[in-house]
Formats: C-alpha cells, structure tokens, sequence
C-alpha cells in the first residue's frame, strides 16, 4: 500500500532522516561548489546509435500517450452527450426559481422545460428525466397525486414528445414528491408498506406510460416493483416501454439538494429500512439479479462516483446496460470548489 506522509522541517531535524541536507544545500549556494554527480553503475543503460541513454524495452505504454490525437485514437471509454440523461426539475409556476443548494440549477416552469431541452438539443442532448416540485396542498400519504393524468409530470412529458418527438422521455417512479410524509412509499404506524406502495407505483407507471413516457425509473427501492411494473404495463400493451432499475441505490448524505429542488426531505427518520447500506457491496449483486429477472432493461448505481467499485462490479457481473448516477450532492461539491478557486470546474467535470 502506498501512502503520503507530510514530513515538518522538525520532523527533517530529528530521527534516522539525514538531518544535514538543508544544510548542504546552503553550503553549495553559499559556495558556488557542486557535489560530485553520482555516476550509473555499467550495464544498467545502454546507448542508442545517437549515444543517448536506452532502456531496452520493447513495449512503451507511453507511446499510446504521446499526443492528444493518439489518446484520442485509443480511449477506451468515449462519452458523447448522446449518452447523458439530463434531469430537468419542474414546477407548476409560471417562472423559473433557483435552486440555493445548486448553483446554476433552476425549477423550470413547462415552457421553460421545453426551451431548456431544444436548447440542449442542439448540443447533441437527447434524453430528458422530469422531477417535479408538487404543490403541498396536493400531497398525501397515499401519494394519489403521481397517477393523475392531468398532474405535472403527465403534462410535462405530453409537451417534451410533441416539441422532440425523437427524444427520449424518461420519468422517476417513486411517491416522495407527492408524498405528505416526504418518504418514497406508504407510512403506517411509522413503517413504509412495501406492497401497499407498489400498488401505487404501477399506477404511476401507467399513467406516465399513457402520457408518453419512453422509460419509467423506479427509484423507490420497494423490493419486487420492477417485476410488478413490468407486469403492469405490458398488461396494458406498454411492451416497448423500457425499465431503468435503481438496482443499487445507496443511503447517501449526497442526495440533499435534489430533496431541496423538490421539497422532498422524509417528515420522519430516514430512508435506510429502503436504501441500501453503504457498507454493503456484495448486496448489489442481489438486487441485480432480481431486477434483470423481473424485467429491467438497464441497471443504476445511484451515486456514482463513491461507489465507482459496485458499477465495475454489475458490469463485470450482467449483460445489460449500466448505468451511474451523478448525483446533486456531487455536483454541488464541484461548483462549491471551484467557486473558491480549488479546482478547475470544467477540468473536474
């Protein structure tokens, strides 16, 4: 294992390290003197035919490193904005509002939503999430807001398929947003109903199906909604809307300003009966394996960079599409540090 170690001017001075070497170092400025060069013992470095030093290595991994044109040429991983999903939060009002936690990050009204996604078409954007900001008055512990048909998510994906036919409409399934208890399912006596609530979220579901949705993100973590969604909505002749499962979603402190964007903290407790344990990555592979059998079509690792290790892990491990998350809480702490000068934000993108 490798670690750094800060070392003091004291800590030079004193014990087994050769404390004389500032010293040295004044006496040949002092001087003008220059130490005997220590000489390469023969036989270690031969000369090319121009008398300079070579290392008798036939493979060179730098050579594949040696331009921008080559790295280029031989990147194994290659990123086009054809491979994002940009999120776009909404809300019911007839303008815009920042989002504090978010620097540069904004609650669309629809028409704004609309202006945002042409615009990014243009740059080669073709696939949109919605999260709405509902209005307190329409929330309930039941969640019956997230299947009106005439809610916002159904009106905002109606409106995103009429402006970009060809885009891609994906649409989170889950009752936080709708929710008076701010938690992704049903309470009752202080618990989340796991069946009760996939109940609801077949109903939401099918309502962003009929509204046009291309694919349905189950973000909820109930255990068994992917199979009872993918159920549903091929009961309904939805066979050709896909399923992004949050197979491994982690309990994470970095989800707080997107909670911010919809008002969606838990009234109560936590989310960690629902969520998974971030100590655990051996449990990913069970989720895995019981969202590919119950229909997934794309797998996610929600965040992603902390837990870089489980993607490599469920790509190693299935066929399917995987998929990561950067989160709000990562994208915050990017545009905080830049914003004071600690990193190039466009470099650490």
């Amino acid at each position: 294992m490798l670690s750094f170690v800060w070392l003091s001017a004291t800590a030079l001075s004193t014990g087994s390290m050769r404390a004389p070497v500032g010293a040295r170092h004044a006496a040949v400025v002092a001087t003008g003197t220059i130490p005997e060069i220590a000489t390469v013992p023969d036989g270690v470095l031969s000369r090319n035919t121009l008398g300079r030093p070579l290392v008798e290595q036939r493979s060179r991994p730098r050579r594949n490193r040696k331009s921008d044109a080559v790295r280029r040429m031989v990147r194994e991983t290659v990123l086009s904005p054809s491979n994002f999903v940009y999120p776009l939060f909404i809300h019911d009002q007839p303008d815009n509002a920042q989002i504090p936690s978010m620097p540069g990050c904004e609650r669309h009204s629809l028409e704004s939503m609309v202006a945002e996604a042409k615009d990014s078409w243009k740059y080669g954007v073709r696939s949109f999430i919605v999260f709405p900001k509902v209005e307190d008055e329409l929330k309930s512990n039941r969640g019956e807001e997230a299947y009106n048909p005439d809610g916002i998510v159904p009106r905002a994906v109606r409106m995103l398929k009429e402006a970009l036919p060809e885009s891609i409409v994906f649409t989170d399934i889950a009752l936080d947003p709708y929710s008076s208890m701010g938690h992704d399912g049903i309470v009752e006596d202080g618990k989340i109903l796991n069946d009760d609530t996939i109940e609801q979220l077949c109903k939401q579901a099918l309502c962003h199906a009929r509204a046009g949705s291309d694919c349905v993100a189950p973000s909820d973590m109930m255990d068994g909604r992917v199979g009872a969604i993918r159920d549903a909505l091929d009961a309904e002749g939805f066979t050709d809307v896909s399923i992004l499962a949050y197979t491994a979603k982690y309990a994470s402190a970095y989800y707080g300003p997107f909670r911010d964007a919809l008002d969606s903290h838990p009234g109560f407790g936590d989310k960690k009966t629902y969520q998974q344990d971030p100590a655990n990555g051996r449990e990913a592979y069970i989720e895995a394996e019981l969202d590919e059998a119950e229909g997934a079509d794309i797998l996610l690792v929600k965040p992603g960079l902390p837990y870089l290790d489980v993607v490599h892990r469920l790509r190693q491990s299935t066929n399917l599409p995987v998929a990561a998350y950067h989160v709000s809480g990562e994208y915050s702490m990017l545009k905080a540090a830049a914003e004071r000068g600690w990193l190039h934000e466009r470099k650490g993108a």
